[in-house]
């Protein structure tokens, strides 16, 4: 059994010589001293709007770039109909077992009338027109349509005496959603019947997958990984067709094949270290360099490593990749398209005077990012940053905007130049990258803050942003022993690990803790974790909770703004359940109730984040 679909024709086609172009389609850039782009796009911005990412970001980019696409699995019509939702469902369906029919009467046609087969000795079916359990047959469903409006026939794998397979209509729906999708935005016939084709033969894959797994009743973690990554798959060869229609010269580049063994270093430890990383972004960027002039669409999925793609890295996978890749190409950016802006001092749903920062740094970044924003993974931002390649946040729906640019703090800034236009002037009409050049003398321009005239005025610092980050519940452990021992601490930590409990924030003294953790458990497992931690205490439970942060760099130097965050709650009425402060000191957080978030949203944006009068503020703002 294959872990992949089509393996075997993707690798014959890399051994072949490359197929012709086509005259008049648009390629990367022929200049020889142009730099690698990276742009990943979400599975949201896939599944909405291909063809805008065709016509108005990789056309625009690929002038005066050399530019690489990183697909995520695309979304469907609707949340549920997600491909990885679907996947997963599939993926879980697999490991249900058919009832196998063992009577006549519980043997009917669809109808409800007694079937004109019988059943023989043992159960099986007889007088069934001859089939191969192993080869898939077709059965018709009007629940999709092919190009010319005949309906599609999706496959089934009968067995005798047994009903189809649960997993058999979610792989239908996976299939219906790229049909219809295809019809949508693909115009060119030829090129929408050969994307109906690559998705017909993924779909046969997958059943048989699914079908074998079925068989051994078992899903295994590296299984799940193939399953899962066939989302970017199916993502990739969408775009890839979405592209040449609207005649881009695209390639389809899989990397399930490109992984270096983890273990030539003969260790035999299977642990994925920055080496195992750096030599996984080396392999990736030399496969896509033999891409030549056309445009590579990656697929996120890396193929099978140990432990499980999804175990070691989880669902945020895709950005991983695209970082990696960022790193083999020595790209001079990484853009990561999203639905929004980029990065806002706020959260723009929630408080209106919210504005977009045009710089971040990565510590920044990273703390928004784990209490509430999402930004970027910190271990995706780190492949990036530690090679010094700056990345973008950019709205899709408004390709010419600056975003938002997750920036590695400049080492050295005597002998960058001043530069006297904004950070985004470069994305007026036609947008580009911004240099590392531009960025580190606006780095320096920002820290300096200087004025139009070139006026230095007295320095400030203030917050960079405020989150906010739900269901919350708050646990409260204390001591029952009049004269504490070094167990006390020990004891709960040790039980939090059994039960592998992550803990947001965590006050302590000697006598009692207080921990803020994610309402994720299932309640039988929370009650079975209170239960364990009343053997070091008295345990009390806070639901409906909040984690309220106060992020920004320069805050570690910024006397008050501790005691300005907290009186402002309490003179809005908010209460406030723990307090604690990171020991990067660039972030101040505490727990509040759930129903004040929003209203302690624009308390603190108002009294710790609001511009000055003279229009100017913190270290990002000139």
């Amino acid at each position: 059994m294959s872990d992949s679909p089509s393996s075997s024709s993707s690798s014959s086609r890399r051994s072949s010589s490359p197929p012709k172009t086509p005259p008049n389609l648009h390629q990367n850039s022929i200049d020889p001293d142009s730099k690698w782009l990276v742009q990943k796009f979400g599975g949201t911005s896939v599944g909405k709007f291909p063809a805008k990412i065709a016509k108005e970001i990789v056309a625009k980019y690929i002038d005066s770039n050399k530019v690489a696409l990183v697909c995520s699995a695309r979304s469907g019509t609707t949340k549920a109909l997600g491909t990885t939702n679907l996947l997963l469902r599939a993926a879980s369906e697999a490991l249900v077992r058919r009832p196998k029919l063992v009577s006549s009467s519980s043997f009917n046609s669809p109808d409800g009338n007694a079937s004109p087969y019988s059943l023989g000795l043992f159960g099986q079916i007889k007088d069934m027109p001859q089939s191969p359990p192993e080869t898939p047959t077709r059965s018709r469903s009007s629940s999709a349509e092919d190009r010319n409006g005949t309906p599609l026939t999706p496959l089934i794998i009968p067995q005798r005496g047994q009903s189809l397979p649960e997993f058999n209509s979610t792989v239908d729906l996976i299939r219906q959603e790229h049909f219809l999708a295809a019809k949508d935005f693909i115009s060119d016939p030829d090129i929408r019947k050969e994307l109906e084709e690559e998705v017909d033969k993924d779909c046969d894959w997958l059943r048989s997958f699914l079908f074998a797994s079925q068989v051994i009743n078992e899903v295994s973690a590296r299984s799940k990984d193939s399953i899962i990554g066939l989302g970017e798959k199916l993502a990739c060869k969408f775009m890839t067709a979405v592209l040449r229609d609207q005649g881009i010269d695209a390639e389809y580049v899989s990397l399930e094949d490109v992984v270096p063994d983890v273990d030539d270093d003969g260790s035999g430890n299977d642990i994925l270290d920055q080496n195992f990383y750096d030599r996984v972004a080396q392999a990736v960027g030399e496969r896509v360099k033999q891409c030549g002039r056309r445009v590579p669409v990656v697929t996120g999925f890396f193929g099978p490593i140990p432990g499980s793609l999804l175990n070691q890295v989880g669902r945020g996978y895709t950005d991983l990749l695209s970082a990696l890749l960022s790193v083999g190409l020595e790209a001079t950016e990484l853009q990561i398209w999203k639905e929004v802006d980029g990065i806002f001092t706020a959260d723009p749903r929630k408080v209106p005077t919210a504005r977009l920062l045009p710089i971040i740094s990565p510590d920044e970044a990273a703390e928004l990012t784990y209490y509430g924003s999402e930004v970027v993974h910190p271990f995706t931002m780190e492949q990036a940053i530690r090679s010094k390649i700056p990345i973008r946040i950019k709205n899709v729906e408004n390709p010419t905007g600056g975003g938002t640019v997750i920036f590695p703090d400049p080492e050295d800034t005597s002998e960058v130049s001043q530069v006297s236009k904004e950070l985004n002037d470069n994305h007026n009409g036609v947008p580009e990258p911004i240099s590392q050049s531009q960025l580190h003398a606006m780095a320096r321009q920002a820290i300096q803050h200087q004025d139009n005239q070139g006026a230095h005025y007295p320095y400030k610092k203030f917050p960079t942003a405020v989150t906010i980050k739900d269901r919350i519940i708050v646990i409260n452990v204390n001591s029952n022993r009049k004269s504490v021992s070094h167990g006390f601490l020990a004891g709960i930590f040790g039980t939090l690990d059994r039960f592998g409990v992550v803990v947001d924030l965590i006050s302590t003294s000697e006598v009692h803790v207080s921990m803020a953790i994610e309402d994720a458990l299932a309640q039988k497992l929370l009650d079975r974790l209170i239960s364990e931690l009343k053997k070091s205490g008295t345990v009390s439970v806070h639901k409906n909770m909040a984690i309220l942060s106060l992020v920004g760099r320069e805050m570690r130097h910024l006397v008050g703004i501790a005691g300005r965050m907290f009186t402002t709650l309490g003179n809005g009425n908010v209460n406030i359940e723990m307090i604690s402060q990171g020991a990067s000191e660039i972030n101040i957080s505490c727990v509040i109730e759930e129903r004040d978030s929003v209203k302690a949203l624009n308390l603190i944006h108002q009294s710790c984040l609001q511009l000055p009068a003279t229009g100017r503020m913190g270290p990002w703002f000139f």
